[in-house]
């Protein structure tokens, strides 16, 4: 697919009327003799209608000819006013194998269905709903067959998409869940749980404890806290859906925010309350207890003023051995949580930067103090910086006081002083002359 940018420069050359490429087009495909006298009568959409319904031979045909028939089979249809009841049929078809191209079959396929797309005029209104089932049939296409990596370069452009197509939230929603299962599909698990999460973004506030939505909320829950590499959980807070839970699946609820907001410590109660929770509910209690103790020890970096946190310290928090500190702590840079550097010798970690797992009120106090202390540290620096200035500038003032005072005790002042100076330099500097014989 195209971008916004590049739909410009993607067209598709053919030359010739209406009547004569859709006669050359039903010569290729062998039903001439039927469509020529509905040609003569004008009568496209009929005559389209036949072509159609006869094009899934395309599919069979030489690979080095597939392209260019089935661009003609394109354009032949969006010159119709009724584009709307011919591209169904031509997007089934492109879904099926092309039998004469195995490998590269595929590939033609999509470049075919991606033809369609950017064909189709983004300020058209007839054209804007064409899009969204061309791109849905697309999306279809990419589960089935692969192309991920195609597929993700379009899907920042989504957004904008669905707001210049108008699409209503429900066909939204439709459109944002099936890009998380192709993602999904594809391992891409960060993309998938992004748009799950628009898709719940998508209902209303009277459709917030429908079952669909509560069912789609628990699947962006799990997803989030099970994921590898997902350790912010505000964004899933604050989604209306997501809060319905704590009437219809308190537990769930709890367990989010256990993950969002506390510890280790926090989430051994839970399981020690609701004993075989995680396990009833099917999910991966190693995932679960991993990814708590790395949040467990991004908030104990944080937490800690000075920035040094001594081994035992952390092995306490993550109730692990001591010996597994410094692993524990690889793991917990590798993830982009903190920052720092192991002391080995002192056995301390030397925090650099953390990650702030909420931003409450308790963590803008703290903001507060360390910034109300440099405060007071650079006002010190500048305190004594002006110190040691005016010292400076006082005794540089008493060496000239001193200099001048020293020149007047030797009779050197004011305008005599450079020619007697001078004088005095030419006789000091004058060469003694050697006594002789004739002096006596």
């Amino acid at each position: 697919m195209a971008t916004q940018e590049d739909q410009s420069q993607q067209r598709v050359f053919v030359d010739g009327s209406f009547a004569e490429l859709a006669k050359e087009m039903a010569d290729y495909l062998h039903i001439g003799e039927e469509v020529k006298p509905l040609l003569e009568k004008d009568q496209k959409d009929e005559a389209l209608k036949k072509i159609v319904i006869a094009s899934p031979i395309l599919n069979s045909v030489p690979e080095k000819e597939f392209q260019s028939s089935y661009n003609l089979l394109i354009y032949l249809v969006l010159q119709s006013d009724n584009a709307g009841m011919f591209l169904p049929r031509v997007c089934e078809n492109l879904m099926k194998p092309i039998t004469t191209s195995p490998v590269h079959g595929p590939g033609l396929a999509l470049n075919a269905l991606t033809t369609i797309f950017n064909l189709l005029k983004p300020d058209s209104e007839r054209d804007n709903e064409l899009r969204f089932n061309v791109f849905m049939a697309i999306l279809r296409f990419v589960k089935l067959n692969g192309f991920y990596e195609t597929l993700k370069r379009c899907l920042p452009e989504i957004k904008g998409w669905l707001k210049q197509w108008e699409t209503d939230e429900e066909d939204q929603r439709k459109l944002y869940l099936e890009v998380a299962e192709v993602a999904h599909d594809a391992g891409d698990e960060e993309t998938s749980y992004q748009h799950v999460l628009s898709a719940l973004r998508t209902f209303d506030e009277d459709e917030v404890k429908s079952e669909e939505a509560q069912q789609l909320a628990l699947r962006a829950l799990k997803s989030s806290i099970l994921s590898p590499t997902h350790y912010d959980f505000q964004d899933l807070l604050a989604v209306p859906a997501i809060q319905a839970l704590s009437e219809s699946h308190p537990l769930y609820h709890e367990l989010l925010v256990i993950f969002a907001e506390k510890d280790l410590e926090d989430y051994s109660d839970f399981l020690e309350e609701h004993e075989g929770f995680v396990e009833k509910e099917h999910l991966d209690g190693e995932k679960l207890q991993r990814k708590i103790r790395l949040l467990t020890f991004a908030s104990l970096a944080a937490s800690t003023p000075n920035r040094e946190i001594p081994y035992a310290s952390i092995a306490k928090a993550l109730q692990i051995p001591d010996e597994e500190v410094e692993m524990w702590t690889i793991d917990v840079i590798r993830a982009g949580l903190v920052e720092g550097k192991l002391s080995q010798l002192n056995k301390l970690f030397l925090v650099h930067r953390t990650v702030y797992r909420v931003f409450s009120e308790k963590q803008w106090r703290e903001l507060n103090d360390r910034l109300s202390g440099w405060t007071g540290i650079l006002k010190n620096v500048i305190t004594n910086l002006r110190r040691e200035q005016a010292n400076a500038e006082a005794h540089k003032r008493r060496e000239a006081e001193d200099l001048e005072r020293r020149l007047a005790n030797a009779g050197i002042s004011g305008g005599d002083r450079g020619d007697r100076g001078e004088r005095g330099e030419r006789n000091e500097r004058a060469p003694r002359r050697e006594r002789t014989d004739d002096d006596d």
